[in-house]
């Protein structure tokens, strides 16, 4: 009898030790996530300027391309791109007949001296493949109540190998914010606006593409 219950309370120990362990691992928290990967492209820095331009009243010199224009030249430049690559010329020589009539229609005597705007990057490519692409907003907020007050979207179609590193340079009539103006120079217009840069899309050589999620 004193066998049986010494076995009996042994049994009942350990049926106890079994049960605390399990209630111990089912309030375990579960792995932290890995983290998420960083962006594929360091920014390094960026900047923009306001530039006068034809203010020799250069006869040879032609509109500053607009924000909107350069857009469109883009898209154009695209799809000739993709006809090229599909075989199909016919349609890359009919979208390159438009450009040509649209410049010839945009043509025009030097406009009065204005200000253009040139905004600029540097990155490095932080990934194991080359960029043949790179699209990038410049964004401009104001400094008290952080709203957006202005973004410039662009495309760079440059090759950046891995670890390299490449300054980009874009030139519109497009300034930062409204307020600024495109007719004159205010040393004071920079004041109240934050700046900061967003990488949208990144196109590799290989085809793969990377957009911000």
């Amino acid at each position: 009898m004193r066998t049986l219950a010494l076995c009996c309370l042994t049994l009942r120990l350990t049926l106890c030790l079994w049960v605390a362990s399990a209630a111990v691992h089912a309030q375990s928290p579960a792995p932290a996530a890995p983290p998420a990967p960083s962006d594929p492209v360091a920014v390094l820095k960026y900047s923009w300027a306001k530039e006068r331009v034809n203010w020799e009243g250069d006869p040879f010199g032609g509109p500053v391309e607009s924000f909107d224009d350069m857009r469109r030249r883009q898209a154009d430049q695209r799809r000739v791109e993709r006809a090229r690559a599909s075989g199909n010329t016919a349609e890359a020589a009919k979208v390159e007949r438009e450009m040509r009539s649209e410049q010839v229609i945009k043509s025009r005597a030097p406009a009065a001296p204005r200000y253009a705007f040139h905004y600029k990057i540097s990155v490095r490519n932080a990934g194991q493949k080359a960029i043949k692409e790179l699209d990038w907003d410049y964004i401009f907020s104001d400094a008290t109540t952080g709203q957006e007050l202005g973004r410039r979207e662009f495309t760079g179609v440059e090759k950046i190998g891995p670890g390299k590193s490449k300054e980009l340079s874009f030139m519109t009539s497009s300034p930062p914010v409204r307020r600024i103006s495109v007719q004159s120079l205010d040393k004071n217009e920079r004041e109240g606006l934050t700046e900061r840069v967003v990488l949208v899309r990144v196109l590799y050589e290989d085809g793969t593409v990377w957009h911000r999620p």
